[in-house]
């Protein structure tokens, strides 16, 4: 794994226009209270619906491991969780614990309003197996350039534990045993 950022490194900002605003103020839900249809949680397991909007970053204490068939791609405990209301979360890594050999990276194609565009990544040959944040709105400029995979596309761990991917194939999400939903993606969940 190599370090491809240094401290030099000017970080380039998407400006926060109007229609960025509107959407970012339109959610319904935003963490303050789960709603009817939210499942019950125990002791040990964690809302989605208690995540908040705007998203937040969190640290996460254990292990990180990412593979394409026998190709490790990523192995770290410097990961961040990014928690937003209604999804599950999404895991960065640090860009100096990703194997740069095995990524190609391609288009900026998608815009988030809270943290920026995003740039796919191709990852040993498998398509669009992950993204990261190549312009950014200044609350999100940590996580500049540090991927993020498809637990559907790629083989992803939390603590030895296999992540499924989040519902829809469209969001990133890492779903672990101890989060309960519904979590956004399922049928006629778009305005979560």
């Amino acid at each position: 794994m190599t370090d491809n950022m240094t401290n030099t490194t000017t970080i380039p900002l998407f400006p926060e226009r109007p229609d960025i605003l509107a959407a970012r103020s339109g959610w319904t839900y935003t963490g303050q209270t789960r709603p009817d249809f939210a499942e019950a949680t125990s002791a040990t397991q964690e809302s989605v619906w208690d995540y908040p909007r705007p998203p937040a970053i969190v640290p996460y204490s254990g292990r990180v491991t990412v593979y394409a068939g026998d190709a490790l791609i990523a192995d770290s405990c410097n990961a961040v969780r990014v928690l937003e209301t209604a999804g599950a979360p999404t895991v960065y890594i640090p860009p100096a614990d990703v194997e740069e050999s095995l990524l190609a990276y391609g288009e900026l194609t998608s815009l988030c309003e809270w943290k920026g565009v995003a740039q796919t990544i191709d990852v040993a040959g498998i398509a669009n197996a992950g993204w990261r944040y190549a312009q950014m709105f200044p609350a999100f400029t940590s996580l500049y350039l540090w991927p993020s995979f498809y637990p559907a596309k790629l083989q992803c761990t939390m603590n030895g534990e296999a992540v499924t991917p989040q519902p829809s194939g469209y969001y990133g999400g890492w779903v672990t045993g101890n989060i309960k939903g519904p979590i956004k993606g399922v049928p006629n969940s778009q305005s979560w």
